[in-house]
Parts: C-alpha cells; structure tokens; sequence
C-alpha cells in the first residue's frame, strides 16, 4: 500500500538524504534517552518501590529488558529474509512505548503498595523488552549503513551530549514533582505522582520517537550473492571471527561485573542513605552533565585514537568509581558522605560518556561490511545479556548479604583509654560494590588482546589529556599543556598503578583549564576585564576540590592551568590580545594568593600558563612575555613582592615554559626578556 511506502528502503541515498536522516537520528536521540531517563533510572526504582518492591525484586527488574534482548535472533532472521529494517524497526518500537500507558495506569487500577501491583509492573516489563529485542538488531544494522563512518565518533558524541541536556531538565523535573506531590499526598496514594510523569514522558517522548524514524531515510541493504553462506552461517560468524569474539566476551563479563553494582545505586541512596529523590535525580544529572562535556572529548579521541583505548581508559575510571562508593557510609551518613556522591557522580558521567560511546562505535568498525545485522546482533546480545545477568546475581547476593557486615578498625590504646578508627565498614550493598569492583578488575584485561586498526597506548590518550598538541585543543578548546609537572605529583600518582586513578588526574586538570576558558569568555563579555576576570575566577576556582592545604601545595601547577585555560578565549573573541594576557596574569595572581598560594608560586604558574597557552592558541610569544612581566610588576605591590622579586619570578615561569615547548619559543622569550634585571633568572633555567 502506498500509505505504507515511507517504510520501504531507498535504492540510492544523496548527500542530502543523509543530512536529514542525521538531523531526525539525533532528535530521535534526545527523545529516546530523554525518556529513558525516567524508565531505566532512579525515577522506576522509586516507582517500583512506592508500589511495594524489595531490592532483590528491583535488581530483577532492572535485568529483564536486557534479559529480553537475546530474542534478538528473530528479528536477524526477518531482517535477513524481507530486508526492509525500517518496516520492522518503526511498528515494533511504537508498540513497546505504548506498553508504557498500562505501566503508568496501575496505581489507577490495583492496591498499592502490593505484590500484585509489583507483579504486574515487571510482566508488563518483560513485553515491553521483548518488542525492544524485535527493534534493536534491525535498528543497529540500519544506522550502520546511515552513519558516515569517518564521523561515528563525532556524530553520536555530539547526539548523546544534546540528549544528555534535555534528558538533565526532564529528570529533575520529574524528581521535583514526585517530590510536591509525596509532601501533598497522604502515603496511600504517593504511587500515582509517577503515573502522570510516565504519562506525560510516554505521550510527549516516548511515542515521538517512531515518529522520527519514520522520518529517517533506509538505505538498501546490499544484495545477497547467490553463493553466499547460509543464514546459519551468518548467525555464528560473529563467533568464528576470533578478534570479534573477543569483543563480545569483554561485552557480556564486562556488563555482569559493572551491573552487579550499577542497577543498586540509586536504591542505596534512596533506602541505606535515607536520601530524597530530587537528591538522588541531582546527582545523576550531574553525571550526566559531565557525560555531556566530555562525549565531545571522547568523541574527538576515538576518532583520532580509536574506541579501544578509550574503552579501557574509561571502563578503568567507571572501577574506581564503584570503589569508592564503599566509603559513602562509615556505617551511616557522615560529613563526607555528600561531597563523595557527587565526586563519585562526576567521575561515573566522564567514564560512562567513553563506555557508552565506544561500546555503540567499536562494533560498528570491527563488524565486516554486509554482514552487519548478524555480528551487531551477537555483540548487542552479549552487552544486553550480561546487562540483564549482572543485575540478578546482585538480588541473590543483595539478599545473603542483607544481614552480614564486616567492619575493619584500627584500635589505639593508651593508659588505659581507648579509641577505636574505622577504615572500612560494608553491610548489604556495600559487599555488592566489593564484588563488582574485584569482577571488574578481571574482565577489564580482556580488552588486551583486542585488536583494533589504528589503535594506540593509553599513554598517548593521557598525554593529549596532559599534553594537547595545537590541533587538538584548537577544536577543543582547553587542557594541560606540555611541562613537567614540577609541584603537582601526577606522575608519582600515576605509577601507583589504581585502575583510573591516572583517567581521573587528567580529567581533572582538563577541567581546570576548561573552567579557566569558561571563566574568561564570560568576562570578555563587558568592561572593566581585569574587575570581572577576577570575580569569575574566585568564584569558579573556589569549587574545585582543593583544601586550603592542598591549595598551597599544589597553588602553582593550579594558576599555570587557569592561566593556560584562560588564554584559550583569545580564539573566541576580537579583543585585543596583549590587554587580555595582561588581564589574565594579574586576576590569577591575586584570585591564587587571596586563596592562600604563596605569591612567588602563583607568579612563576601563571607566567608558565600564558606562555604556554600562548604557544597553543599561536599568539606572539614575545609580546606574551613582555605582558606578563608588565602584569607581573603591576600587581606586586598587591602580594607583598618587590617590583625585583615579581619580576624575577615571572622571568622563571616565561623561561621554564617556553623551555618544553621548542628551542625557537625559548629564544624567542628570551629575546622579549629586559637582560638587566632578569640575567639570573635566565642562568638559573639554563
């Protein structure tokens, strides 16, 4: 029928056609997690528990979509046989997002909280995922043909970063209604807050998204030759494809061991923490926020890299995550409860945003050309597999370690008195995180033997982290130039040898420099640029996670970034370019000693960042020099230096920089430095 066409395949897709079927993916994209924000986050876990559900009974929740996934061999063999994967994909998916209206309606028409109620909801969950099982092998082999591959990284980084946005507002929102509407609601009827924000995330998000696809256009799949091998065949090459094998191992135990935590996170903050929703949907958005900022990083390193290393990197970072989240209660809640949560949030979204990424591309590139259906259907039923095993081995250790608790302790006794330190407690979820932190460190060498074409170290990818070359950062705006890291133990720190302790240095200092770049474009904005230079930069520098003490310790390699990061808004504005340097070095100096850094240090760190960023952003070193040392004797006054002193130290930052950057740039700083009062400067660095 004609009313049906718009499903049918197009024999031949212009540069246009993919342009617009990009543009459709990606809204399709933001409804899809937007929604999924609601259904497959702490939101259902509350709903589940309003209606009556225990934790073993929300880790098998949690399982039965992905469990749902290994019917995927159904579609495989629809795709094969009519290979029209729009027509498969478009009326399946509509069908599992209705299912979400008579999810949304039980409170309407059972007793809650109940078992029935509980019953129904995950009978409703098992239909739903198997339609989702019917949609995904036909969807994945269609955007693989959709998707450019040069732009795989770039393009669905910059689709999860926009869906990630929207997804933050619709989540909170939600959060903060459930919330106003329990504190109106007498306890019989707290149920029915998530009936109408499933309702309206069904009706607004979820039924959107078909209609996007509809909009997208499908390539023709390529002919089968006649002596091509069965469908047989097809369904286990995957597993006769050793390099690919090895991909779906990692895939399957890599999704057991994180998920053996990850589907509980939510339930311990809401149950053991004692924590409200808005909470714990805050948390998560801001892990999703930091997903956003660094899709763009990961995006741009897959493809420079490729998906492995990332993949290990971030799979590294997310281990040490689930770590820490044994050191939430000491038993119960305590002073460093809440800072540790959102550090822990923060670090989950830069983890999750490459696992997310590279797990969606790496299939894509290793799968062969024509026989992308059946090899993304193995490793999309290996990930759901063990997404959806992962959580039901937790219910069952969830409940024998409902009653056991292990307590390590440092006792000391002196006189007669004593006094007790506790350095480890775990009881009930706690021993979960244990596990799948131990499970972890196993699966991940699996990644080793993985060959990928164009892949590199790890040590590369932290380098351009640490170490950016000028292409890099042109596009990405800021991170950490090269210099030996004299006064910040990075590469001390990085030698002990903790799965994503070294991911998490470099994303740290990545995001003082991006804060810095932030920090000045917004200053650049008005007048009086030294005045609102310095107001942003104490107001952005006092959230980092430094002590007073870590400050002064660390002030110098701190006020090289800011600088560094700061000299990164010279791209984005025509201002002229010696007032903002000049800007920049005077505001950093006084924000980093009004903070409590010696001033000598906050001198030499931020002559060394301008010099730096300077180089980076290909500005005039020698006018870069002459600036700072200007900015430098100008504020001396204000930090208790000698105009000598001030401009000594600024000579050393200047040469120090330039120093790592190339014998031209050292000459070149040189040159620009006033001889007579700077010679033993330049002696010391020689």
């Amino acid at each position: 029928m004609k009313i049906f066409s718009f499903l049918n395949p197009k024999p031949t897709i212009s540069e246009q056609d993919i342009k617009s079927g990009l543009r459709w993916l990606t809204l399709e994209g933001v409804a899809a997690l937007s929604f999924n924000s609601i259904t497959t986050s702490g939101i259902l876990a509350a709903y589940a528990l309003a209606l009556g559900a225990s934790v073993p009974q929300i880790g098998i929740m949690a399982s039965i979509p992905f469990l749902m996934q290994s019917f995927q061999s159904v579609t495989i063999l629809l795709v094969e046989k009519f290979r029209k994967r729009k027509a498969i994909v478009v009326p399946s998916y509509l069908l599992a997002q209705l299912v979400w209206i008579p999810v949304a309606l039980i409170p309407l028409f059972m007793v809650t909280p109940s078992a029935e109620a509980v019953y129904l909801l995950l009978g409703l969950l098992v239909i739903n995922g198997l339609l989702r099982a019917f949609t995904n092998s036909a969807w994945n082999s269609w955007i693989r043909d959709l998707v450019p591959q040069s732009i795989l990284g770039r393009f669905f980084g910059r689709r999860l970063a926009l869906a990630g946005i929207v997804s933050a507002i619709f989540s909170l929102g939600a959060a903060f209604f459930v919330d106003y509407w329990s504190g109106l609601s007498s306890t019989g009827n707290i149920a029915l807050a998530y009936t109408w924000v499933l309702l309206f995330g069904t009706v607004f998000l979820g039924l959107s998204c078909p209609v996007f696809m509809s909009l997208m256009p499908e390539p023709m799949m390529q002919p089968v030759e006649k002596d091509s091998v069965s469908l047989k065949e097809r369904l286990i090459a995957p597993l006769r494809d050793k390099n690919f094998k090895k991909l779906v191992s990692f895939l399957l135990f890599w999704n057991i061991a994180s998920n053996l935590a990850i589907p509980f996170f939510a339930v311990y903050m809401l149950t053991y923490l004692g924590l409200p929703l808005y909470w714990v949907i805050g948390l998560s958005i801001t892990s999703q926020l930091f997903s956003v900022i660094f899709l763009r990083v990961w995006g741009s390193f897959v493809d420079r890299f490729g998906n492995k290393v990332i993949l290990y990197m971030c799979a590294s970072l997310y281990l040490l995550v689930i770590f820490g989240w044994m050191f939430t209660a000491m038993p119960d809640k305590y002073f460093l409860t809440m800072p540790l949560l959102v550090v822990l949030h923060i670090f989950a979204g830069i983890a999750m945003a490459g696992v997310n990424l590279t797990v969606s591309t790496i299939g894509l590139k290793l799968a062969p050309a024509g026989q992308a259906a059946s090899y993304l259907a193995s490793a999309s039923v290996a990930t759901n597999l063990g997404i959806g095993v992962g959580p039901l081995f937790g219910s069952l250790l969830a409940g024998f370690f409902a009653t056991r608790h292990l307590n390590l302790n440092i006792t000391w006794i002196s006189n007669g008195s004593m006094a007790e330190f506790p350095i480890l407690v775990l009881n009930g979820l706690d021993f979960l995180f244990l596990l799948a932190f131990i499970a972890g460190l196993a699966v991940i060498g699996l990644l080793a033997s993985l060959k990928e074409e164009g892949e590199v170290g790890s040590e590369i990818v932290l380098n351009s982290l640490l170490n950016p070359s000028r292409d890099f950062t042109s596009h990405m705006s800021s991170a950490p130039a090269p210099m030996t890291f004299s006064n910040f133990p990075f590469n001390q720190v990085r030698r002990i040898g903790i799965p994503g302790l070294d991911v998490a240095l470099g994303v740290t200092v990545f995001q003082i420099a991006e804060i810095a770049r932030m920090a000045t474009v917004t200053a650049l904005q008005g007048k009086r640029l030294t005045q609102r230079l310095t107001r942003a930069f104490e107001r952005d520098i006092s959230v980092l996670p430094q002590s007073p003490e870590d400050m002064k310790k660390h002030g110098m390699e701190i006020s090289r970034q800011v600088a560094r990061g700061a000299m990164h808004a010279i791209e984005e504005t025509p201002e002229d370019v010696g007032k903002i340097e000049k800007a920049i070095v005077t505001s950093v100096i006084k924000v980093m000693t009004d903070a409590g850094v010696a001033p000598e240090d906050a001198i030499i760190g931020a002559s060394q960042g301008i010099i730096e960023g300077a180089s980076e952003t290909c500005c005039d070193l020698a006018t870069a020099t002459r600036r700072t040392v200007e900015a430098a004797v100008k504020v001396s006054k204000q930090v208790n230096l000698s105009k000598d002193e001030a401009v000594t130290k600024a000579t050393e930052g200047t040469l120090q920089a330039a120093e790592t950057i190339s014998p031209e740039a050292l000459a070149e700083v040189k040159n620009a430095l006033p001889p007579e009062e700077t010679s033993s400067a330049k002696e010391g660095v020689e």
